[in-house]
Formats: C-alpha cells, sequence, structure tokens
C-alpha cells in the first residue's frame, strides 16, 4: 500500500502550505509508472507518479529534465514539485494540468525550434537519466558522431546481445556504426537542446490550445533526432512540421538520417518490448547500409 499521507507531507513541506488529501484518483496511459491524480481539501491538484523504491534514480532524472526544459522558456512542461521515497515505493510529484489531444501544433513546431536553439558547447547532458525505463548514459563528448556510436547505438546494441539478439542484428549494427561518418558528410550537427524522446504520446494541449510535452529524456544533441522521433508511431500534424522547418530549415540529408537516428528507438523498443523490434531494426540497418559509401 502507498503511504498517501507521506507523499502529502512531502508535497506540504516543498510547497510551504499545508497540503491534506481529499481523494487520490488512478489515471491511465502509461505502461512503466503507476500514475494518479491527487486533490486537496484546498482545491490543489498534483500529477503523481508511483514505482518501486529502487526506480527513485530514474524519478530524479526526469524532474531535473524537466526543471532544465522549463528554464529554456520555450516549450512548456509540467513544473516538477518534489520525489522522493514512501516505503516501498518511489514517487513523483508533479504540476496537475487538464490536457487534450487537440491544439495548436504550429506553436510547438516554432517552440521546439526554439529550445534546439539552445545549445552547449558538447554533446550529452549533466546526468544520465532513462529512455523509457533503459539508461541513457549523457556523458559529455565534443564528437556527435562518437557520442551516438557509443551512448547510443553501441549501447542499445551492447544491451541487445545481453537479451538474446545476437547475430545479424549484432553484424549489420557493427559494420553500420563503422559507416557513420558517410551519414553526415560536410554536415555539422551543432549541441542542441533535445527533449529526447519526442513521441506523439508524449505532447498534448492545454484547454486554450497551448502545446504541453512531458516525459522528457533529455541531452544535448542533434535536432534532428527529435524531429526524426516526431516521425516515429503516426507522427505529428502537418503544420507542426511546417512551423518547424519555416523557423529553422532542415539539411537535405535528414531524410537519411532520421532512419539513423530512429534506429535507436527501435532498438531500445527491442529490449524493452521484444516482439517484431528487432527485425524492424534489421530492416532499418539494412536501408541504412544500402546507401552508396
Amino acid at each position: 500500500m502507498v503511504n498517501w499521507e507521506a507523499v502529502a507531507g512531502s508535497i506540504g513541506e516543498t510547497t510551504h502550505t499545508r497540503f491534506r488529501i481529499a481523494r487520490v484518483a488512478p489515471l491511465g496511459g502509461g505502461c512503466i509508472n503507476r500514475a494518479f491524480r491527487l486533490e486537496g481539501t484546498d482545491g490543489a491538484r498534483y500529477f503523481v507518479k508511483l514505482n518501486d523504491k529502487h526506480k527513485l534514480p530514474m524519478f530524479e532524472a526526469e524532474a531535473a529534465g524537466l526543471a532544465a526544459i522549463a528554464a529554456t522558456r520555450t516549450v512548456r512542461v509540467p513544473q516538477p514539485v518534489v520525489c522522493g521515497l514512501s516505503g516501498e515505493h518511489a514517487f513523483l510529484v508533479l504540476e496537475f494540468l487538464d490536457l487534450n489531444g487537440s491544439g495548436n501544433a504550429r506553436l510547438l513546431g516554432e517552440q521546439l525550434a526554439a529550445l534546439h536553439r539552445c545549445t552547449s558547447t558538447q554533446f550529452g547532458f549533466s546526468q544520465d537519466n532513462t529512455i523509457g525505463e533503459t539508461p541513457q548514459k549523457n556523458d559529455w563528448s565534443p564528437d556527435w558522431i562518437s557520442f551516438w556510436r557509443e551512448r547510443r547505438l553501441g549501447f542499445q546494441l551492447d544491451l541487445a546481445a545481453r537479451n538474446g539478439y545476437g547475430g545479424k542484428l549484432q553484424e549489420m549494427g557493427y559494420r553500420l556504426m563503422e559507416r557513420l561518418p558517410e551519414f553526415l558528410g560536410s554536415y555539422q550537427p551543432h549541441p542542441s537542446f533535445l527533449h529526447g524522446d519526442l513521441w506523439g504520446g508524449n505532447h498534448a494541449y492545454t484547454a486554450d490550445g497551448a502545446p504541453v510535452a512531458f516525459d522528457p529524456a533529455p541531452y544535448y544533441g542533434d535536432r534532428e533526432a527529435d524531429l526524426a522521433m516526431t516521425e516515429l508511431f503516426g507522427g505529428f500534424s502537418p503544420g507542426f512540421y511546417a512551423a518547424y522547418r519555416a523557423a529553422w530549415p532542415l539539411d537535405a540529408g535528414y531524410v537519411v538520417r532520421k532512419i539513423l537516428y530512429n534506429l535507436y528507438h527501435i532498438l531500445n523498443h527491442a529490449n524493452l518490448f521484444g516482439g517484431g523490434y528487432a527485425r524492424q531494426a534489421e530492416g532499418m540497418m539494412g536501408l541504412l547500409l544500402k546507401k552508396p559509401g
């Protein structure tokens, strides 16, 4: 059982108010955490994620990522309130927002371009985080190709080998990593601040149509990696892409590189869920390896 009074106490200590619970309402939609709406007797509401206590570092990294994105004043994200432990559970408390699936997609495109114009001198992030439940290594690197080879594709391929995906997947993966420079050529990406996990299920809109992004896995990387993931699992609206490209046009090589960048997420899905994702990853690598080198 969850000690909700302990969670309420943490909220009160952080907000310097006395928060008393009126109602705890379970919410659906997540496959990794359990989610709840916590309502106070004073009308205050919070969004709460729960998981096993050993997942506290995951929640701490998420809170840090949300705070870092919020500090850019570009894309709106739920404000983190507090995270901690309550018995056998780790919890993360966020600002509660009433969200729906439709709104100003063009504004989201403009705001994402503004987020990507927030840059660093190196690729990576101040701390590791997670992509789904998978650790995401963000050690700083001055070189994008090395970062993508070692921290992204190499990490996922090593994990896939431990999960029993050997043979063709590994052979194709390591051939592809040797050829990474071919896919960039003269293209020189800047270390842009990325949401990191921006698929369709990780954004929504407030009642007035304002966009909100959530569940980030942020780091500084090639902005094309964020755009590529928006095209997975159904994609975003045409207005979103038109507005982004108007704010910051894309290099012609993005058409091929988006396959390379989305390979990371498909490998991650293979490691998390199995099924046909490993075969999909092999198909993507086959397409990339056919490109003239």
